[in-house]
C-alpha cells in the first residue's frame, strides 16, 4: 500500500535518480517534476529515465519567462549582491522552482515533496522554506536521509581536492560552461544600449549590428550571449552559508553582470541621494534574504514593495561596452535625470549662491571642532 504521494524536484542527474528509486522502494509514489529555467538539458531523455525509474507522472515546465521577470527584474532593481561579490544566481532560482514544485503538489494531491539539496548546503533551506510557506502542512521526506543520498556525490578525489584546498587550487579551465576565457574573447568590443523604465530593462540594442530585443526573456539571453561571448562575470569567491560556515563558490553570471552595472549607472543619475541611500541598505537586506531562502517572508515582501517604489523615476537609456571580461559605462540619457548641467557649472551662478557654502561648512564643522577639542583635553 503507497505511503503517500511525493514531487520529486528531478533533474535526470544520479542524485536524484537515485532519490526516486530509494522513495519507490519506501512505498511512496512518485511524481519528477523538471524545471527549465534556461539550463543546458536534454529534457526529453530525463523524462524518459525518470519513467523508466518508476515514476507516476513527468512534469517538465518551462519557467524561464516568469523567472527572468518575477525573480530576475526584482533582483536587477535591487542591485541585489551577496556580500559584495556573488549577484544570487543559483538562490534566485530556487524560490521559482520551488513555488511551481508547490503548485504541482497541490494539483496531484501530493503529501510530500523531494529534493536532492544537501543538508549541509543552503538549497535544502531555500527549498523547502518555499515549500512550508506556500504549502504548509506538506512534508519533506528526503531530509531524514540527506547525508546518505549525497555520499557518492563527493566520490571523485580531483573533485573533493579541488574544493577542499580552497587557498591554492585554481579552478580547472574546462570548468565554465557560460563564458570564454576573456583572453580568448574577442579583439573588439560590443557596444550596447540598453533602455530601463521603473528599474526594469525593457530594451536592447547592439549598436553596430542594429539588432534588438525587448521582451525579459530575450533581453535576458542576450546580455548572455554578449556577456559569454567577452568572459563577464566570472567570480571565484569563499562565502558565508547560512548554516554557519564557509564554502567555495565559483560562478558565472554574464547577463546579470552586465544589467548590474547599467542599472546602478541609471539608477544613480535618477534617484535622490537620500532615497538612494536608504534603497541601498534595504538592496542588502534583500540580499541577505534571497541567500538564506527567505523570498516568501513577511519582511521579504515588504523590501520588495519599498525597492519597487524607489525605482518609480530609474527610466532611461544606459550605453555600454562589453570587452575582455569588463563593462565599462560610456554614456546615459534620462528624461528623469536629476543632473542639472547649469547648477553644477563653476562658470554658471544659477540659482546656487556660494556664499551659502561658507555657513554650511561653518555647520558641518562643530562637531569636528567638538571632537578636536575632546581629543585635546584626554591628552591632557
Amino acid at each position: 500500500m503507497s505511503k503517500g504521494t511525493v514531487v520529486l524536484a528531478y533533474s535526470g542527474g544520479l542524485d536524484t535518480s537515485c532519490i526516486l528509486v530509494w522513495l519507490k522502494e519506501q512505498g511512496y509514489d512518485v511524481v519528477a517534476y523538471l524545471a527549465n529555467i534556461g539550463q543546458s538539458e536534454d529534457f526529453e531523455a530525463a523524462q524518459k529515465k525518470a519513467e523508466s525509474l518508476g515514476a507516476k507522472k513527468v512534469f517538465i515546465e518551462d519557467l524561464r519567462a516568469e523567472f527572468v521577470e518575477e525573480f530576475i527584474w526584482p533582483s536587477v532593481q535591487a542591485n541585489a549582491i551577496y556580500e559584495d561579490r556573488y549577484l544570487l544566481g543559483t538562490s534566485i532560482a530556487r524560490p521559482c522552482i520551488a513555488r511551481r514544485q508547490v503548485q504541482i503538489a497541490k494539483q496531484e494531491g501530493a503529501q510530500y515533496v523531494s529534493h536532492g539539496a544537501t543538508g549541509k548546503g543552503n538549497d535544502q533551506i531555500r527549498f523547502e522554506l518555499t515549500c512550508y510557506a506556500l504549502y504548509p502542512e506538506v512534508k519533506a521526506p528526503w531530509s531524514m536521509d540527506a547525508n546518505l543520498m549525497h555520499i557518492r556525490l563527493f566520490t571523485n578525489p580531483d573533485y573533493k581536492h579541488f574544493n577542499r584546498s580552497i587557498n591554492s587550487n585554481h579552478a580547472p579551465s574546462d570548468l565554465y560552461l557560460m563564458t570564454k576565457n576573456p583572453d580568448d574573447s574577442p579583439n573588439h568590443p560590443d557596444v550596447l544600449e540598453i533602455e530601463f523604465n521603473r528599474g526594469v530593462p525593457v530594451r536592447v540594442t547592439h549598436l553596430k549590428d542594429g539588432r534588438s530585443e525587448d521582451t525579459p526573456l530575450d533581453i535576458f539571453s542576450f546580455l548572455n550571449e554578449i556577456g559569454g561571448k567577452h568572459g563577464v562575470g566570472r567570480i571565484d569567491i569563499v562565502e558565508n552559508r547560512f548554516i554557519g560556515m564557509k564554502s567555495r563558490g565559483i560562478y558565472e553570471t554574464p547577463g546579470g553582470t552586465i544589467l548590474y552595472h547599467a542599472h546602478l549607472d541609471i539608477e544613480a543619475f535618477t534617484m535622490d541621494r537620500e532615497v538612494r541611500r536608504i534603497k541601498q541598505g534595504l538592496g542588502i537586506k534583500f540580499s541577505e534574504l534571497i541567500y538564506n531562502g527567505f523570498w516568501y517572508s513577511p519582511e521579504c515582501e515588504f523590501v520588495r514593495h519599498c525597492i519597487s517604489k524607489s525605482q518609480e523615476n530609474v527610466e532611461g537609456k544606459v550605453q555600454l561596452s562589453v570587452f575582455k571580461g569588463q563593462v565599462y559605462i560610456l554614456g546615459r540619457e534620462s528624461p528623469k535625470s536629476l543632473y542639472n548641467e547649469e547648477l553644477v557649472s563653476m562658470d554658471v551662478q544659477g540659482d546656487y549662491d556660494p556664499c551659502d557654502a561658507s555657513g554650511f561648512i561653518r555647520v558641518n564643522a562643530v562637531r569636528l571642532r567638538e571632537h578636536c577639542r575632546l581629543q585635546g583635553d584626554l591628552k591632557k
